[in-house]
């Protein structure tokens, strides 16, 4: 059943040390900021997450990161001109990497959310990336084995939600938020504006309701690269 609220504590209430949580966003953009900043309020850790890469500046995902709350992440650009906490937690050995191309960590989480044991992909063969992995030759092509990249918990944005749970998105902002809503155990969004149920046009629906399970409406983000 959908959960509807304005209490972005009570919404990552039931986050535990330990989960696997995505979180949306390319950088800035689409990064569920108040959800995160709910998370670390929260107290979790010893958690493992997956994005895009690993924070920006200081707030949102860098701030989990700097607080020492993350043990591993997976993601596809860890080192950024301002990802200076993961940097200083990864050189002292107090987080783990897992690097991930971007197309491929795209299909490991729609996989998830797909019902998919696993798929081969031609991306990282004869690389680092591929050590220990399955790696099959087909019609003379070699392949590596990737598989499902599940979690307990999503924390994406949306712009806005219907009362049924259905998405939209704007612009960038959408990203990964509809296939990690669909991978995660339980899927929180936090959108900027409530819609009443059939006020969204089902054609430009992103996200079924089916796939989440608790919806945020907070202000619009005051940094307005999070929109977009």
């Amino acid at each position: 059943m959908l959960t509807i609220t304005d209490s972005c504590t009570e919404a990552v209430a039931g986050i535990q040390d330990g989960a696997t949580v995505m979180i949306g966003g390319f950088g800035v953009a689409g990064q569920p900021v108040e959800l995160i900043d709910a998370l670390i309020e929260n107290g979790a850790t010893g958690l493992t997450v997956v994005n895009n890469n690993a924070g920006n500046g200081d707030g949102g995902l860098a701030r989990l990161i700097r607080l020492g709350r993350v043990e591993k992440i997976i993601c596809s650009f860890p080192r950024q001109s301002d990802s200076w906490h993961f940097d200083e937690k990864y050189r002292a050995g107090e987080i783990e990497l897992e690097v991930v191309p971007q197309g491929s960590l795209a299909e490991r989480i729609r996989a998830a959310g797909a019902g998919i044991g696993g798929f081969f992909t031609p991306t990282g063969y004869g690389t680092p990336l591929a050590e220990g992995k399955e790696v099959r030759e087909i019609d003379g092509r070699h392949y590596v084995l990737e598989h499902p990249i599940k979690a307990d918990v999503s924390l994406t944005r949306a712009h806005v939600a219907d009362r049924a749970g259905n998405l939209v998105y704007r612009r960038t902002a959408r990203n990964f938020g509809p296939i990690m809503a669909a991978a995660a155990t339980t899927s929180i969004v936090q959108v900027t504006r409530l819609v009443e149920r059939g006020a969204l046009d089902p054609e430009v629906v992103v996200t079924p309701g089916i796939y989440v399970d608790t919806v945020v409406q907070v202000d619009a983000p005051a940094d307005p690269r999070e929109e977009f």
